[in-house]
């Protein structure tokens, strides 16, 4: 007598072919998978032509793919009726549609579940396909077909978006063509604390009109309703979003001011490196080890660490870098400040000491007083809306970086773009409700 929780075993339950109106009629389990015998439950003996009832000519085997169990691949062996009309001579076969799209070699179920595997679980197609036991082509094609479908041709998917982040991605590494895309990101979510950012689209190349020409396709419902742009230092989005999105307003984010500062600090220390020493920076040479002590916020810094500082800073050869140190950790401790007015009044005395009175001596403080001059209302625009930041853009060219990786290397854009948005699209949720 069986428990009261459960039922009798039934292999077409147990492998969901009643989702696809098929039935089990016997199993063959072979080394390298398991084959599935099974019918359709529902005739299909009616005429398309004349609407006569037919009669039963012969039948067919047709054979696909299944959603593995483990993992050995499973192969569905499906008889299928043809059947024949005596009046109007028309034959056809008992309908499948259920079951698989026409013409196709995996089962709508086994679709499902690579699609699952690649959205969810972040397999590799070659993965995906070896679990259904088909060819690599057979199993990209059919992914990204359903991926489209259900996901990125969703109506609904750009709905409710007031935040967006921009930022160019390099998807090759070879001399042919374009090797830069322009990503869109949505950053709402992230804002408002109720997720992670997600992928909105990616735009072959890293300029203007990318961005502006992407932007002029969005309809201007959408557009009216974005509020911020986050963008880095490049003029050219943030010139896209002033013509297209003139309500929106641009923040520069903290990630890019930080590296901007970074960046000339570190140009200041290889100059004097130069200059003091005659050659870049060796491993003994106390500017060199210290490369990435001067890139520590001054709250994090360890006691060995401010010693070393003390000692590299106590003559007058390193007191370029020691100014241009200064100006890094003012910036980066603006940014760390929990009070946002009092982080911009810091970032506001930054701006100003940088672009008036700097000797001339100190190139890279007076480059990056030129850059925060230029856009500061960018840089400040930060302190009114925290939370806007590309950080999660950088995080997303992260997981494009791995997913490029695993695949070793793209060659077609079009596949490339799908591929990234099932990545980072945010769909999971979508798939799982229970992941929401």
């Amino acid at each position: 007598m069986f428990h009261a929780t459960f039922a009798a075993p039934d292999l077409t339950t147990f492998c969901r072919l009643d989702e696809l109106g098929l039935q089990a009629v016997g199993q063959r389990l072979e080394p390298d998978r398991a084959v599935i015998e099974c019918r359709a439950v529902e005739a299909d003996p009616w005429c398309r032509g004349c609407g006569a009832e037919g009669v039963i000519r012969d039948t067919v085997i047709r054979r696909l793919a299944h959603e593995p169990f483990g993992h050995r691949p499973t192969t569905l062996q499906v008889r299928v009726r043809r059947y024949r009309c005596d009046h109007c001579k028309r034959t056809w076969r008992q309908d499948m549609s259920k079951a698989s799209s026409p013409r196709t070699k995996i089962s709508r179920s086994g679709v499902r579940w690579a699609l699952e595997a690649l959205v969810v679980d972040h397999l590799t197609v070659s993965r995906a396909a070896a679990g259904l036991g088909v060819s690599w082509h057979t199993a990209n094609s059919a992914i990204l077909a359903e991926g489209k479908r259900r996901l990125i041709d969703d109506p609904h998917r750009f709905d409710g978006v007031s935040t967006i982040g921009v930022d160019e991605h390099v998807w090759r590494h070879t001399r042919k063509g374009d090797k830069y895309v322009t990503v869109i990101i949505d950053l709402t979510p992230v804002r408002d604390k109720t997720g992670p950012a997600r992928l909105l689209d990616m735009v072959e190349g890293r300029s203007k009109a990318a961005f502006k020409q992407w932007l002029a396709q969005r309809p201007k419902q959408w557009r009216d309703r974005i509020e911020v742009v986050a963008m880095d230092g490049f003029s050219g989005f943030k010139t896209a979003a002033a013509e297209e999105l003139p309500d929106a307003v641009p923040v520069m984010d903290p990630f890019h001011v930080v590296r901007l500062a970074g960046d000339g600090l570190d140009r200041c220390r290889q100059r004097v490196q130069q200059a003091t020493l005659g050659h870049r920076g060796r491993s003994g040479d106390p500017l060199y080890k210290a490369r990435r002590t001067l890139h520590t916020g001054d709250s994090l810094l360890t006691d060995k660490q401010r010693a070393r500082l003390q000692a590299l800073f106590t003559g007058d050869d390193h007191v370029e870098v020691e100014a241009t140190w200064g100006i890094y950790q003012r910036i980066v401790a603006a940014y760390r400040e929990p009070d946002k007015t009092k982080g911009k009044q810091m970032m506001q005395a930054v701006i100003d000491a940088v672009t008036s009175g700097v000797p001339t001596a100190l190139i890279e403080i007076r480059r990056l007083g030129r850059t925060l001059k230029q856009r500061a209302a960018d840089v400040l625009a930060y302190f009114d809306r925290p939370g806007t930041s590309n950080g999660p853009t950088e995080a997303i060219n992260g997981r494009l970086e791995h997913l490029r990786g695993s695949a070793l290397g793209f060659r077609n854009l079009t596949n490339y773009v799908a591929r990234s948005l099932l990545e980072a699209g945010g769909f999971r949720s979508h798939l799982h409700p229970r992941l929401r």
